[in-house]
């Protein structure tokens, strides 16, 4: 039994693809007498005719193309302007000061250095004088562990 101009139909009355309509093996005859539009609604309410699900389209390769396509042109060959033009100087100096200012507090709310120590670090930190966070810790290691 040739039952494709009925999946045809059914496509138009179901208004879905002709590839997601679905027939029960065992109710052909019933399928070969339907010849109008209302009998193929009715064969679709007795569940002779259904409609499969929709498949949809996974989002997983796209996540893996997304990442992959972040990390490419990070190499030191595809970048282009000096380093203060990527991060500017001011950004630069700005994050350093903030984290030596940062340990500086936290090392006097633990007691590890002295109100005196602070102060005198805290202007060094703020003169320029400091390059690191272990620059700053050798220079309290130098000062007699912040007594």
């Amino acid at each position: 039994m040739d039952v494709k101009g009925k999946k045809r139909l059914a496509a138009d009355v179901l208004d879905v693809g002709v590839s997601r309509i679905r027939f029960d093996p065992t109710q052909l005859e019933l399928i070969e007498d339907a010849i109008t539009r209302g009998s193929i609604r009715g064969l679709a309410k007795d569940g002779v005719i259904w409609v499969t699900p929709a498949k949809g389209v996974s989002k997983g390769r796209h996540r893996i193309r997304k990442i992959a396509l972040r990390k490419r042109g990070r190499s030191p060959g595809s970048k282009e302007g000096a380093e203060g033009a990527r991060v500017g100087k001011k950004e630069v100096w700005v994050r350093k000061v903030r984290a030596l200012r940062n340990q500086l507090k936290s090392m006097k709310k633990k007691g590890s250095i002295t109100h005196g120590t602070f102060n005198k670090l805290y202007v060094q930190v703020k003169g320029g004088q400091v390059r690191n966070v272990k620059h700053l810790k050798e220079l309290i290691r130098a000062t007699g562990k912040g007594a």
